[in-house]
């Protein structure tokens, strides 16, 4: 979209508003609070330019809180929703401060998934079955395309006591769907003998089959196994519970769970969460509260018997992950508009709370919503930012053929890299030098990454790149590869290639969290070729190597590489010389609206 066409459509958006109750933002609380914190963290340079975030206060988290006596662990996953053209956001979120509490249910609007106007909030308090706090949930559209939200509600003050509820809009003629109703027959599930009451929550978006609605709700059974329970009605207003789960696992608690079908063939193309067939696999996503990361797996899902039983008999231990980084309560929707499956997901901060309340905001929303798909093996998923975030692209640079030498790093200069979308394709001459993969690592990539960081000399990488990067080399992000002879020798094995983004020299600030993030990527590098995408922005690192294989999040804070100062490098630690066969980076602008 052209710079004229982006101010048309802003003007077209806010006619299209006028008149609308849009949130009114609270100002900055506490702000002698902020000479206690490094000058750093309170640059507004930090913010984030093109990622989805409020203009001020604190958004969606997994946190414990006690309220009046409740000691509560609240889950933190709201829905988006495509409906009559345009997309919409709901994310908790308190309009009050830049910590948690207040919380609501916030609500945004786009064209384009990128530039957001923010509305009214959709869902507060305001009923017995919510009054002490409108937690998570999802939208399911109905079949006459009505949307509803199901939503967990906590209705008792002297425990978390968890039930689900529904909204509808109050004028389906509205397309901003700015006004919602809690009908009188809420709460439309409680949680029964034998259920957990207090780990009873996050509703998916329901599916149709043989003329029943169905969903799922998360929950812990016992003190270890995870459950996804199964609920069914036929008019969205009573429901039953089939009394085996759909799936469970002794992994903890499981919140947010999300359920949908991929086609079993590998193509782009998104499905309906209602879709069925013989060619149709399932994905069954759940949040652990254990570990705070995303797991999936995928599988098959029997509609008569409600069971899905993954492809991968150890798929539960295995953990396949969305992202292996800062990545959590992750929520999928079908867009009907371009026929795909869009996945969202929450990034927490990696400051402290006093540093966000000197700085005035905490959280964003989403990482860059990623288009979702099954790799054509089977055995995972890929995922890819949206193409419009590529219509944010500006002055770019571009390296060709360039030979990195064992040690070198060389710098990508002629453009800003604060904000930056950076595609590389690496080629290594030989992986003959490639270090023997340590038995004790080679389940635990995190644990790999840790040990063998940025900064230790290997074989064959680390390579890769230095984001958010001081003059000096004092602040660095790496993010980069790492090739492996399989632990077991085994002549013909396959090398095992290690994905990492070590932020542990992002910054000189003393008070960030800064754990080095990994995974190991399934593709064949025999061919020394191997590629990676990072989306910089501020503060956030994002990327997706080997076409989507593997993805990494990371929250980072510099106190030196912030705007014209932060530089973008290609490394080789390595004893091996890497080519860039080909790098271009973008340099990223801002949408005209971004959540506030």
């Amino acid at each position: 979209m052209g710079a004229l066409g982006r101010v048309a459509w802003a003007l077209l958006l806010l006619l299209q508003l006028a008149g609308a109750s849009h949130v009114v933002l609270e100002s900055l609380e506490a702000e002698a609070a902020t000479a206690a914190v490094p000058p750093s963290i309170v640059n507004p340079l930090l913010r984030t330019g093109y990622h989805f975030q409020p203009r001020k206060n604190w958004i969606n988290a997994m946190t414990e809180k006690k309220i009046e006596n409740i000691d509560l662990t609240v889950s933190s996953e709201n829905s988006p929703l495509y409906y009559k053209g345009w997309y919409h956001l709901f994310y908790q979120y308190n309009p009050k401060g830049a910590v948690w509490g207040n919380i609501v249910w916030a609500h945004s609007v786009s064209r384009d998934l990128i530039n957001w106007m923010a509305l009214k909030p959709a869902i507060e308090p305001s009923i017995a079955s919510d009054k002490y706090g409108c937690w998570s949930g999802s939208a399911t559209m109905m079949a006459d395309g009505t949307p509803a939200i199901m939503y967990t509600g906590v209705n008792r003050p002297d425990v978390n006591y968890q039930v689900q509820n529904v909204a509808y809009p109050r004028n389906k003629s509205d397309p901003l769907l700015r006004d919602w109703d809690k009908p009188g027959h809420n709460p439309i599930i409680v949680p029964k003998a034998g259920i957990n009451a207090t780990q009873f929550r996050d509703p998916t978006t329901a599916w149709r089959a043989g003329g029943q609605w169905r969903l799922l709700i998360g929950s812990l059974a016992g003190s270890t196994h995870g459950v996804a329970y199964v609920y069914k009605s036929r008019d969205f207003k009573k429901w039953t519970r089939v009394q085996q789960p759909l799936h469970s696992a002794a992994t903890g608690m499981w919140e947010c769970p999300d359920f949908y079908p991929v086609e079993a063939a590998g193509r782009r193309k998104g499905l309906d969460t209602s879709v069925s067939g013989p060619k149709v696999k399932y994905v069954l996503k759940n949040s652990l509260d254990l570990r705070r990361y995303d797991y999936y797996t995928v599988g098959t899902y029997d509609r008569k018997a409600e069971r899905y039983v993954p492809d991968d008999p150890a798929g539960d231990e295995r953990h396949l992950r969305y992202d292996y980084g800062n990545f959590y309560a992750s929520k999928t929707f079908y867009d009907p508009a371009k026929r795909r499956r869009i996945l969202w997901g929450w990034a927490n901060e990696s400051d402290t709370s006093a540093d966000d309340v000197a700085k005035g905001w905490a959280g964003i929303q989403q990482a860059i919503p990623r288009t979702v798909w099954l790799d054509p093996s089977g055995k995972q998923l890929l995922q890819w930012p949206i193409e419009e975030v590529e219509a944010l692209r500006g002055k770019s640079v571009t390296l060709k053929d360039k030979v990195i030498k064992p040690g070198q790093h060389v710098e990508l200069t002629g453009l800003q890299t604060a904000q930056a979308d950076v595609e590389v394709s690496f080629e290594v001459g030989s992986l003959a030098g490639a270090e023997r993969l340590d038995p004790a690592l080679a389940g635990d990539a995190q644990r790999l990454c840790g040990a063998r960081g940025a900064d230790v000399e290997g074989g064959v990488g680390p390579f890769g790149l230095w984001v958010l990067a001081s003059a000096d080399g004092h602040e660095r992000t790496a993010v980069f590869f790492r090739v492996f002879r399989p632990a077991s020798g085994g002549g013909g094995d396959k090398p095992v290639v290690l994905m990492c983004t070590d932020p542990t020299k992002s910054s000189l600030n003393p008070n960030m969290y800064q754990p080095t993030f990994a995974g190991f990527v399934d593709t064949d590098i025999s061919d020394g070729k191997i590629s990676l995408r990072t989306l910089i922005d501020r503060s956030v690192v994002e990327s997706f190597g080997a076409g989507g294989k593997t993805c990494i999040l990371s929250r980072v804070y510099p106190s030196l590489a912030i705007g014209k100062n932060a530089r973008l490098y290609v490394f080789n630690g390595g004893k091996a010389d890497v080519k860039v066969s080909r790098l271009t980076a973008w340099q990223m602008k801002k949408p005209l609206m971004n959540g506030a």
